[in-house]
C-alpha cells in the first residue's frame, strides 16, 4: 500500500506544524526555535539524531529492519531526503490567519511546507520501518537562502550519517505559481541554473555637475559597463546555453549636481553550464576593467560564486516521475522542457551523490498559477492542501528507492555466487 492514505490521515498535524513554523520564521544558519520545534515533532520516532555544530541543522537516521539480520551497515542501501527550514527577510503581506509574527521575516519561499512534509515523511517511514531494507537520512537544513547551509552540512558529514555514503538523494520545492495546484515538475539533467554575484566598484574623481571635464565621472562608466554586460550576453555566449545577468543594486552619488568619487553595482548572474560559468568569470573582469581603463578610471571586479547548477541524475529523475505517477497519476507529472533560471542549495548535494529535485505546485486549487505572486514575494501564498501529498512523495521515494537498491544488491550478490 502506498504512503498516500496514511499521509492524508496525518494532514491535520502537518497543517498545525506548518502554521506554527510560518508564524515564527528564522533567517540564515541559526534557527533555534525552528530546530526545537522540529525536534519535538521527531522525539517519539526511532531516529538517530545528530545536530549541527556550525548551524541549527538536524540530521536523522531511520534504520530499516527488513532483511537486516547478518547484514553489515556498509552493505545496506541509504537514501537521503532533504527539507530546508529557513525563511526570508521579507515583511509578510498575505493577511492569512497564521501570518508571521516576526517583523521583517517571512516564509516567503515555502520552506515551512518543506519542513512539515519532511517531518511527516519521517513519521510515515517510521511506521514502515520493518519493511525498509536500508536506511533513510533526513536532512533538515538551515541557510538555504544564500548561506551555504547544504555545503556546511555536507562538511559536517550529513551524506555519511548512516555509516556510509548515501546512494540517492531527493529534494522538493513548492511553487506559489508556475504550475497548477498539485502538479509535480522535474526533468533529467539540468533542473535549475547556477547563480553567482558580480560585484563592481568604479573609482573616479568627484566634482561639480557644471564642470564634468574637471572630474572623472564613475556613473557614466558604470552605465556603460551595465550595457556592455547585456551586449556580451548576446555576443559572447551561445543562445542555446544562455546567460542571464540582472543588475539589482546600483549605488552612486548624493545629489543631482555632485559627481561622486565612486559608483557601485551588484548583478545576479545565471548560467546553465560550467563552461559558460567559467567563461563569464574570466570575461567580466576583462570587459569591465577594459571599460574603466578606457576612461582613465580603476575598477574592482569580483565574481562571487554562490550556487552551482542543480543537475538531476537521469535515472533518479525517472524514479521521481515513476513514483509520483504511481501515487497521483501521470496527468499530474510534468517533465519540464527547459530548466528554471532559479537556483538551489540542494545542488551541492547533487554534486556529491546521484539524486533529483522536484517542484510541487502549491497555488490554491482552481487558481491560475500565472495570476499569483511567485516565491519570495511578500504576497506569496502556499496552499496547505499539498502537505500530505508532499510528505507521501518523500516517503514513497525513499521506500521505493531502497527496495530497488536492495534488489540490485541481491542480483549482484547472486551473480557473484554463481561465478565462484
Amino acid at each position: 500500500m502506498s504512503h498516500l492514505h496514511n499521509a492524508r490521515q496525518l494532514e491535520p498535524e502537518l497543517i498545525r506544524l506548518r502554521h506554527a513554523l510560518h508564524q515564527e520564521p528564522e533567517i540564515g544558519l541559526d534557527l533555534p526555535r525552528t530546530q526545537e520545534r522540529v525536534l519535538s515533532e521527531l522525539e517519539d520516532l526511532p531516529l538517530e539524531i545528530t545536530l549541527g555544530r556550525q548551524l541549527s541543522s538536524i540530521g536523522g537516521v531511520l534504520r530499516g529492519t527488513a532483511d537486516a539480520a547478518g547484514t553489515h551497515t556498509s552493505d545496506r542501501p541509504v537514501v537521503l531526503l532533504r527539507g530546508d527550514m529557513d525563511g526570508l527577510p521579507v515583511q509578510e503581506r498575505t493577511n492569512v490567519q497564521y501570518s508571521s509574527r516576526i517583523d521583517g521575516a517571512m516564509h516567503a519561499c515555502g520552506h515551512d511546507l518543506h519542513t512539515a512534509m519532511l517531518a511527516g515523511a519521517a513519521r510515515l517511514l517510521a511506521e514502515r520501518q520493518s519493511q525498509l531494507p536500508g536506511d533513510v537520512v533526513f536532512m533538515f537544513q538551515p541557510g538555504e537562502e544564500g548561506c551555504n547551509g547544504a555545503g556546511i552540512m555536507i562538511d559536517e558529514g550529513i551524506l555519511d550519517l548512516a555509516g556510509r555514503r548515501v546512494d540517492a538523494a531527493f529534494g522538493m520545492h513548492v511553487f506559489s505559481g508556475q504550475t497548477d495546484h498539485g502538479n509535480f515538475l522535474t526533468r533529467p539533467g539540468i533542473m535549475m541554473s547556477a547563480s553567482d554575484t558580480l560585484i563592481v566598484t568604479v573609482q573616479g574623481t568627484g566634482g561639480h555637475g557644471s564642470a564634468p571635464y574637471k572630474a572623472q565621472d564613475p556613473i557614466a562608466v558604470v552605465t556603460e559597463m551595465i550595457s556592455a554586460l547585456q551586449v556580451a550576453v548576446t555576443r559572447q555566449f551561445d543562445i542555446f546555453d544562455p546567460v542571464v545577468i540582472t543588475v539589482g543594486l546600483l549605488r552612486a552619488g548624493t545629489a543631482s549636481n555632485i559627481i561622486p568619487d565612486s559608483a557601485y553595482f551588484e548583478a545576479s548572474v545565471r548560467t546553465f553550464s560550467e563552461a559558460s560559468r567559467d567563461r563569464l568569470k574570466r570575461l567580466a573582469p576583462q570587459l569591465l576593467g577594459g571599460i574603466a581603463r578606457a576612461h582613465g578610471l580603476d575598477a574592482d571586479v569580483e565574481f562571487r560564486p554562490r550556487y552551482p547548477a542543480t543537475v538531476n541524475n537521469d535515472a533518479e529523475a525517472q524514479v521521481v516521475m515513476d513514483t509520483a505517477a504511481e501515487l497521483f497519476g501521470t496527468e499530474r507529472i510534468i517533465q519540464m522542457k527547459q530548466p528554471l533560471a532559479a537556483s538551489e542549495d540542494f545542488s551541492r548535494v547533487l554534486n556529491q551523490v546521484p539524486g533529483a529535485f522536484v517542484g510541487l505546485g502549491a497555488a490554491a486549487p482552481g487558481v491560475d498559477p500565472n495570476s499569483v505572486q511567485f516565491n519570495h514575494s511578500p504576497f506569496a501564498s502556499f496552499d496547505d492542501g499539498v502537505l500530505a501529498e508532499g510528505a507521501a512523495l518523500y516517503a514513497q521515494l525513499a521506500e521505493n528507492r531502497l527496495q530497488q537498491l536492495a534488489h540490485e544488491r541481491r542480483v549482484v550478490a547472486t551473480a557473484v555466487e554463481v561465478h565462484q
